[in-house]
């Protein structure tokens, strides 16, 4: 797996055009982990370290943290997949509500639309498996 995380606070605050919050490497961090899950079978040149050698990666790496932060942050949720959302739904005289959860893609991990495109986009997902 390359270095984590893939993004600063710094690009977090560019990203979302707001202040990062407080505990934005705590985020990061955590978003990095869930790239990097959604990634098992993507096949990228990395360094010695493990970091991305094609500046497209990397910086398509950046961003999907950078969009998984801020769909927390919208979502009010704290990184950890605790928060709930509401739903509500009124249709005439119908009115429904409750709680409903949120299904994880195939990699058992919820991936926010805007980081899922930007992996989608530098050619990381779908992922593949090599035959060596």
């Amino acid at each position: 797996m390359a270095r984590q995380p893939y993004a600063t606070p710094e690009q977090l605050a560019t990203y979302t055009g707001q202040p990062a919050p407080a505990d934005a490497e705590r985020l990061l961090a955590r978003a990095g982990e869930d790239i990097d899950s959604a990634l098992l079978t993507a096949v990228y040149p990395v360094d010695e370290d493990g970091d991305p050698l094609d500046a497209k990666i990397a910086a398509a790496l950046a961003a999907a943290s950078c969009a998984q932060v801020e769909y927390w942050v919208a979502a009010g949720d704290d990184g950890t997949g605790s928060q709930g959302r509401w739903d509500s739904v009124s249709i005439g005289p119908v009115s429904l509500s409750g709680r409903s959860a949120s299904t994880a893609g195939a990699s058992g991990v919820e991936l926010a639309p805007r980081a899922a495109r930007e992996l989608r986009r530098a050619g990381l997902t779908p992922g593949w498996v090599a035959a060596w």
